[in-house]
């Protein structure tokens, strides 16, 4: 690269922020210690040449395949080597940024032993998983049945003559398909299958169930198995194999049924543990915590990509011979961009909520408590849809921010959404986990009469009389800047949806009858009740006591965009609750234009605050330095296209087209 490049082409950018951008690095991370932690994984992958990914896209898929093995297994060496801590091993693993089998053998397969084995079972298994001497994924989605785990048709049948379970899959719509790692990397599987002993069916259970020899990786007798083929987009999630895999009549021992919760004695007798079931709910919460922290790294690094473009792009505006505008100085731009950017702040600060939930949990849990088990589902389940759904439709609008230039791979954009889309619907179909907060929202709203008082992130239900009738005070633009008027605003929308939608289920001829009919609007209170908790846990945020001069300011900035903007798009429900007047909602869109001038000059900073070294954003148009047409320049003849000045083709099909030799054919 020329010397330009060594400039730095944002640096007024930079000069005129208005707040301590390291103190704000630590607001993101949660504390000084992850920023470092951080800095020395993401330089570590940066300078290792063989986690390069800027060619990844224009790989064939058995090369990015086998570039995916190799950069696993170089990982798993440096980890070694360097003997780093599981948090510094999390974060190598997360700046190496390639999907691939380690994904779900250590984010599912091995939580999936310790949640649902017995302690022998995980003395067992564990030592083996934590050393890489078995790869693990987790099959439990079927080519007919995904969230329907009830319906899954692959059996596992007791035989007490052996002590075995046979594990077989009766019919085509039993293959298992779409586990990450199954399709050739793994050699063992926590399958879950229907358990059937003394003739009875016993519902879904896991089975720890080796698939492929330890000596030379074939699959074992019975099993059938391979990739499902190529998916979404180039690059992306094409380096994961997702496998498909069938059994036939494929016997394992009694004790590789994971045998925490229930158990099946030597005699074929089904006993349900001491231990209760709501324990998994633990495992469930972790999770989705994770997806959730997952939808704000995605969502930062497409919106830190949007924003430095923005700032280096000019269009228009020239006057007199003078400058052209730049981009990110246009309010419609501000107005698309900023809420994205807020959006990201929300999502990390929620998913940081969600790891004290986790915690809190599991306490409860161990003490026997399940007092707060429902409410913690319908939060993690909700905040996972909304949070994935918002990320997936937010990396497109920064494509299109980028305009025609963010339609290239080398924009980092058309990857980032390709390989982060399918979060809408693995572990959970978001509209699937909607109806399960919607319905356990109708519950709490029945026992409201009772005198049973909410918990947690519902306890705001409880409030009901005031709720239903209470008036926005707001009267000037600035009074929309008050949290307990936002917060007030956002409760009455969410219960009063709850509320209307209880009513009119009631006047169905049967209760499961109007949930079906009214599912569309118990869709929406659903996410009601989800913005509700990210709005509340982000005001939280601003109240704590945040170091750094500027920083508070600013973070109370994003939470009152990110809070005016969802009440914007969602005046309708505001207005049809009566939560607020037209009036109002004209006046909450007047302060939100003056918070987008308020942002403006300290976009780039606050981007620069996710941290994020040139190689794990993996875009010239989100370099640090700005420097964005040579690199996109340069990035171009290294497409293989331009390996021959002249195409390969052109004398079997060019040339004789222009010489006018081509054949024709009679008609």
């Amino acid at each position: 690269m020329d010397a330009a490049a060594e400039v730095d082409h944002l640096a007024g950018e930079r000069a005129a922020a208005r707040f301590d951008v390291e103190a704000m690095k630590v607001a993101w991370a949660g504390s000084r210690h992850a920023v470092e932690v951080g800095d020395r994984m993401a330089r570590l992958v940066a300078s290792d040449p063989v986690f390069r990914k800027d060619n990844r896209t224009m790989l064939s898929r058995k090369d990015l395949f086998k570039d995916t093995l190799r950069k696993a297994a170089h990982a798993w060496k440096r980890i070694v080597e360097l003997r780093l801590t599981e948090e510094e091993a999390g974060m190598l693993r997360l700046y190496v940024d390639q999907p691939g089998y380690v994904d779900l053998h250590w984010g599912m397969f091995v939580p999936a032993i310790k949640g649902q084995g017995t302690e022998e079972q995980q003395k067992k298994w564990l030592p083996m998983a934590y050393k890489f001497q078995i790869i693990g994924c987790y099959a439990q989605t079927e080519l007919g049945h995904g969230s329907n785990v009830q319906g899954l048709e692959t059996t596992a049948t007791f035989d007490p003559k052996t002590d075995e379970f046979v594990i077989h899959s009766p019919t085509l719509t039993s293959s298992k398909w779409w586990p990450g790692g199954l399709g050739k990397a793994s050699t063992h599987a926590v399958v879950y299958a229907r358990l059937i002993t003394e003739g009875k069916d016993y519902g879904i259970h896991g089975f720890i169930v080796q698939l492929r020899s330890l000596e030379d990786h074939s699959p074992l007798p019975g099993v059938t198995l391979g990739d499902i083929g190529g998916k979404f987009g180039s690059g992306a999630y094409n380096s994961m194999d997702n496998g498909v895999l069938r059994f036939d009549h494929v016997r394992i021992p009694r004790d590789q049924m994971l045998m925490r919760l229930s158990q099946v004695t030597r005699e074929g007798k089904y006993v349900n543990s001491d231990v209760p079931k709501q324990l998994l709910y633990g495992t469930m919460v972790f999770v989705r915590q994770t997806i959730v922290a997952d939808a704000s790294k995605a969502l930062s690094r497409a919106v830190c990509i949007a924003v430095r473009y923005s700032a280096i792009r000019k269009q228009f505006g020239s006057q007199d011979g003078g400058p052209e505008t730049k981009v990110l100085d246009y309010k419609t731009q501000q107005s698309r961009l900023f809420p994205l950017l807020a959006s990201a702040y929300a999502f990390r600060f929620v998913g940081d909520w969600l790891k004290w939930l986790y915690m809190d949990v599991t306490q409860k849990l161990e003490a026997k408590d399940y007092s707060t088990l429902q409410e913690a589902h319908a939060c993690t389940a909700g905040l996972k849809a909304v949070t994935t759904s918002a990320t997936a439709d937010a990396i497109e609008e920064c494509r299109k921010l980028c305009g025609g230039h963010g339609y290239l791979n080398s924009s980092g954009l058309p990857e980032l959404f390709a390989v982060y889309v399918p979060a809408c619907t693995y572990e959970g179909d978001n509209i699937v986990l909607l109806l399960q907060v919607a319905r356990i929202l109708m519950k709490t709203v029945s026992q409201l009469a009772s005198g049973k008082q909410p918990v947690g992130t519902m306890a705001y239900m409880g409030n009901v009389q005031y709720l239903m009738q209470c008036k926005c005070a707001v009267n000037t633009a600035e009074d929309w800047l008050n949290p307990v008027a936002i917060q007030e605003a956002f409760e009455a929308r969410a219960l009063r949806m709850a509320v209307n939608c209880a009513q009119n289920i009631g006047q169905a001829a049967s209760q499961e009858e109007g949930f079906y009919e009214r599912s569309p609007d118990l869709l929406e209170a659903a996410v009601a009740h989800i913005q509700l908790i990210i709005v509340t846990k982000f005001i939280a945020k601003v109240q704590q006591d945040i170091p750094g001069h500027g920083v508070k300011e600013q973070l109370q900035n994003l939470c009152n965009v990110y809070a005016l903007y969802i009440l914007h798009k969602h005046l309708g429900d505001f207005l049809a609750t009566g939560c607020i007047t037209p009036k109002q909602g004209a006046l909450a869109n007047e302060q939100l234009g003056k918070l987008y001038a308020q942002v403006r000059p300290n976009a780039v900073v606050l981007v620069d605050a996710f941290n994020y070294t040139d190689h794990y954003l993996g875009s010239v148009l989100g370099r640090y330095d700005g420097n964005v047409y040579p690199a996109l320049y340069e990035e171009a003849w290294k497409d293989p296209l331009n390996e021959t000045v002249v195409p390969e083709g052109y004398h079997e099909y060019l040339r004789p087209l222009l010489k006018q030799q081509l054949k024709l054919s009679r008609l």
